[in-house]
C-alpha cells in the first residue's frame, strides 16, 4: 500500500480505489451499505400496499396545515401548554380597581395566552404578505390585479411589523426609543 504519511491521504487512496473497482456508478454508496449495516441487519421482506381510501390532499389544504401550524407554533402554543398562563392577566390601578392587561410587561420570556395569539396573528399576517408578493410573479396575472396584490402584500407586511413593534414597546415600555 502506497504510505504518504498522513492518514487523509491513506483515505483519499482507499476511496478512490474502492470506487475505481467498484466502478463509477455510484456503487460505493452500495458496498458500504451492503458490507456495514445490511452485513448486520436482515430488511424484512414486506409487501406495503396503500390503502385505497388514502389520496394525495389538495396543494391548499396542505398549505392550510402548514400555515395553521405556523399559526399555532409562534404563538407559543406548547409553552401554553407546559406553564399554562391565565389567558389575560390583571393589574391594579391607583384606585385600587382591577383592570385586565393583554400583555405581560417586563418579561419577554413570558406572556399571556391572548398575547401569544396575537403576536401570532401579526406573524401570520406578515407572512401571508410574503406568499401573496411571491403569487404576483406570476406572468398571467394581469397588470392592474398585479398592482392591487402588491399593494395588499405591502399593506399586510407593513401592518405586521407596524403592530408587532408596537406589541413590544407595551411588553417593553422604553424599548427602541432614542
Amino acid at each position: 500500500m502506497l504510505d504518504c504519511g498522513s492518514r487523509d491521504y491513506r483515505f483519499i487512496f482507499i476511496a478512490s480505489y474502492l470506487n475505481e473497482s467498484l466502478g463509477r456508478s455510484g456503487k460505493m454508496l452500495d458496498f458500504v451499505y451492503n458490507q456495514t449495516i445490511f452485513g448486520v441487519l436482515q430488511p424484512p421482506n414486506i409487501k406495503l400496499k396503500r390503502p385505497t381510501w388514502i389520496r394525495q390532499p389538495a396543494p391548499m389544504t396542505v398549505f392550510a396545515g402548514i400555515l395553521l401550524s405556523y399559526f399555532l407554533v409562534t404563538g407559543g402554543v406548547i409553552y401554553d401548554v407546559i406553564v399554562e398562563p391565565p389567558s389575560i392577566g390583571s393589574t391594579t390601578d391607583e384606585n385600587g380597581h382591577s383592570r385586565p392587561v393583554a400583555f405581560m410587561p417586563w418579561r419577554v420570556n413570558g406572556q399571556y395566552i391572548m398575547e401569544g395569539l396575537a403576536a401570532s396573528f401579526l406573524f401570520t399576517l406578515g407572512s401571508l404578505g410574503f406568499i401573496i408578493f411571491d403569487q404576483t410573479n406570476n406572468p398571467l396575472m394581469p397588470k392592474l390585479n398585479r398592482s392591487i396584490w402588491v399593494g395588499v402584500g405591502f399593506v399586510c407586511i407593513l401592518v405586521s411589523f407596524g403592530m408587532c413593534w408596537v406589541f413590544m414597546r407595551m411588553k417593553l415600555p422604553g424599548y427602541l426609543q432614542n
